[in-house]
Parts: C-alpha cells; sequence; structure tokens
C-alpha cells in the first residue's frame, strides 16, 4: 500500500505551545490594541480600501481614500460616484482602472444582494468581485471583530522564517495559524504578526536586535545574537 504524501496542512510548527503563549502575550503587552493602517469609517470603506491596497501600499492608499470617502462612504454613494469619476480618484494607486471596476461592481452587487450592507460572511463576501480570501479575513477582523487571519506577504514570510507555522500556501499558513495560536491570543493575532513583519522582521534584514521574541525564535538565520529587550508597553 502506498504511503500518503503529506499536504501543506502537515507541516508542523517549531514551537512548544508554551512557546508559542510566550510569543502572543509578549507582542499583546507591547501592542495591547493593534489597529490596521487602513484609514476607514466603516465596514464598507474598510472592504473598499483592502480591495485598493492589492499591490499597493497602505500610505499611498490612505492618500487617495481620505478625499474618495468624504464624497462615497456607502455603496450606493459609490454607484452614485460612478466609474470615471472614482477612477480618477484613485488613479495614484497602482492597476487603479481594474479596481475601479471592481470597487463599482461590488458596490451594486452589495445593493442588489445584500440591501447595501458588507454581510459578516466570508463565503458571501468572497462572491463580491474583486474580493479573496485574505480582504474577506481583513474585513471580518477588523468591521466584525471575528478571529481570522488574513495572510499577506508579511504573514506568509513570518510564518515560514521562523517556523511559527509552515506552509507552501497562504491557505495551508493561515490554517497552521489558526491550529497553533491560543484562542485567547486569535483576534488581534493577525495585527501583531504583520506588524512584527512589517517593522521588524523585515524582508531584506531581520532586526533581530530590536526584536521582542529574539530569544524565542527559532529562525535558521538571524542578523544578531541579542538577546530580547525587555517588552515596552504600549501608552
Amino acid at each position: 500500500m502506498a504511503r500518503a504524501t503529506k499536504t501543506p496542512h502537515a507541516r508542523r510548527s517549531r514551537y512548544s505551545k508554551a512557546e508559542i503563549a510566550e510569543i502572543f502575550a509578549r507582542f499583546r503587552t507591547q501592542r495591547p490594541a493593534p489597529r490596521g493602517e487602513l484609514e476607514h469609517v466603516n465596514a464598507f470603506t474598510l472592504l473598499v480600501a483592502v480591495v485598493l491596497s492589492a499591490q499597493a501600499t497602505d500610505a499611498g492608499v490612505n492618500k487617495a481614500t481620505r478625499e474618495l470617502f468624504k464624497v462615497a462612504d456607502t455603496p450606493r454613494g459609490m454607484l452614485a460616484l460612478g466609474e470615471d469619476r472614482l477612477r480618477d480618484m484613485i488613479r495614484t494607486i497602482g492597476l487603479y482602472r481594474n479596481k475601479a471596476k471592481n470597487v463599482i461592481a461590488l458596490s451594486r452587487r452589495l445593493v442588489e444582494v445584500f440591501g447595501g450592507e458588507v454581510p459578516a460572511d466570508r463565503d458571501k463576501l468572497m462572491s463580491l468581485p474583486g474580493v479573496g480570501r485574505k480582504t474577506a479575513n481583513v474585513v471580518l477582523q477588523q468591521a466584525f471583530g471575528q478571529p481570522t487571519i488574513a495572510v499577506d506577504t508579511h504573514i506568509f514570510r513570518l510564518a515560514n522564517r521562523l517556523g511559527l507555522a509552515p506552509g507552501d500556501t497562504p491557505d495551508a499558513v493561515e490554517a497552521g495559524l489558526m491550529r497553533v495560536i491560543p484562542p485567547e491570543f486569535l483576534l488581534h493575532a493577525h495585527h501583531w504578526l504583520i506588524l512584527h513583519g512589517r517593522y521588524v522582521c523585515t524582508a531584506r534584514k531581520p532586526r533581530c536586535e530590536a526584536c521582542i521574541i529574539a530569544d524565542l525564535c527559532k529562525a535558521e538565520v538571524k542578523t544578531s545574537d541579542v538577546p530580547a529587550p525587555v517588552v515596552p508597553v504600549a501608552g
């Protein structure tokens, strides 16, 4: 009988339950109430901002949406604005033409199918034009307080580099993280990991000397052997 091949979901974390709990306890001490960096005023504007953020920086998206959301902060308002004006207002964002089409299309579907409300359901969110699993997870976590992990480039890199939840695909990493992170930390784990990957465990050169989990980290390559500093408490 042939042996079954392992799927990406079968790869194990390098850390014990106690070590993972300590990692996230430190993240919580450092940032008790982390927030995403995309500016928004409600669930709809968050959804639009996340759709626009694909292959773009949060800062670049925020610059464009500050004026946009003043005139169109609901699906009906976005439809009234129209694709041409929307395109002009987001033209500084990469792939703006296709994104404008998607935002208008998802706004129309929200009005026609969901009564103008953003659904708090992953499958329904993913039925919207331009919305994939990552975008849906961000909206569920930030707008509706559901404990989800939206695996972006930072989280994917971090999970594999540290061996926290190794996986060959974003879905595999998401499944691994959801499995190993203690429930008490799941709600904010998404933001803690993104911020750590964006500002500390960076792609080109990890800032190990500034890392609050350096003494716990099992990454194969480190830039420094400096022990973890005292964890700063956010004010």
